[in-house]
């Protein structure tokens, strides 16, 4: 943790009612500590999902997870905790079942996959899925990890270089294949967010597939324009920052249109956590851009209710529609 989560150790410890399940309960606490109104969650363990040797298994632990949230968890979270659901891509089919059946419950945005997997996005038994998520506007996102057993990372000799590298590299890999094979020229109704590789590898994905594109068109049948165009209409969150250089990281939020398009993510109770704060001080947003970038975007994407009149207010400040 590097000294970086002083309270989640002592998680074990904290006593909860019996009103609401613990990790409910224990949740809101960490949001309140934060000021944080909505939290759209997702569990860490099932982030190697897709590296499971046997699909039916992805299958399973997929249902179990989505059912136990959608019908005892959430229901008690007052409408404060969301998330989007855990989709076994694996199996096409059974992810069809799960976005029947769990597509339509309260306080569901959409459904995530996990791209730590070999599976190639674009294949053609996948079309189905993501028609289906459009058709019922819902969000797709694809949430990276880190995979120390992949064959290009075996040759790091550190924990931190298999983070620094892991995490940008599947977004990167599942983005490409997605822009390159014209899926937002199919789908371009369909909320597609990329989350956890931090934010530098998209300038670079964008200039690197732009190049490409100019120098071999003829390869990109489906396109209309150019793949960074594309790239621009997708939703990034924005955990973790990379901040080091605020003159890169400004052109990176003007490159991705940041104002419209990018989510503030605290990936709490991480080590690289990020708080609100991390967006909220950048001296080169606009009080708009703050405002989108902590919630508003979310509040107009997944369809949330303000919960305050300072949030009503704000939202009819800044034109974001909220059901």
């Amino acid at each position: 943790m590097g000294g970086r989560i002083t309270r989640y150790p002592l998680r074990a410890t904290e006593k909860t009612g019996r009103e609401k399940t613990r990790d409910v309960e224990l949740g809101q606490r960490w949001m309140d500590a934060m000021s944080v109104d909505y939290s759209c969650l997702f569990p860490t363990m099932m982030l190697a999902i897709g590296l499971h040797p046997d699909p039916q298994m992805e299958v399973e632990l997929c249902w179990a997870y989505n059912r136990w949230l959608t019908e005892k968890a959430l229901p008690q979270a007052e409408g404060r905790l969301y998330s989007m659901l855990t989709l076994p891509i694996s199996d096409p089919d059974a992810a069809m079942r799960q976005i029947e059946v769990f597509g339509a419950r309260k306080h569901v945005t959409g459904f995530m996959i996990t791209c730590v997997r070999a599976l190639p996005v674009h294949h053609n038994a996948h079309m189905k899925i993501y028609r289906a998520l459009e058709e019922r506007g819902l969000a797709l996102s694809f949430h990276s990890a880190i995979n120390p057993t992949e064959p290009v990372f075996k040759s790091l000799n550190r924990f931190a270089s298999v983070h620094g590298l892991g995490f940008p590299f599947y977004n990167i890999l599942h983005a490409t294949n997605w822009v390159t094979n014209g899926l937002g020229e199919r789908f371009p109704t369909l909320p597609v967010i990329w989350i956890e590789g931090g934010l530098a590898w998209i300038p670079f994905l964008m200039q690197r597939l732009d190049h490409e594109y100019m120098l071999r068109s003829s390869e990109y049948p489906l396109l209309k324009k150019k793949p960074s165009d594309y790239m621009r209409d997708m939703y990034y969150a924005s955990q973790p920052v990379e901040a080091e250089s605020r003159r890169a990281l400004e052109c990176t939020f003007e490159m991705i249109n940041a104002e419209t398009q990018l989510l503030y993510a605290s990936d709490y109770p991480h080590w690289d956590f990020d708080l609100p704060s991390r967006i909220w001080d950048l001296p080169f947003l606009s009080e708009k851009a703050r405002h989108n970038i902590l919630g508003g975007t979310a509040a107009r994407l997944f369809k949330l209710p303000p919960r305050s009149e300072k949030q009503k207010e704000n939202l009819r400040r800044f034109g974001n529609a909220a059901a």
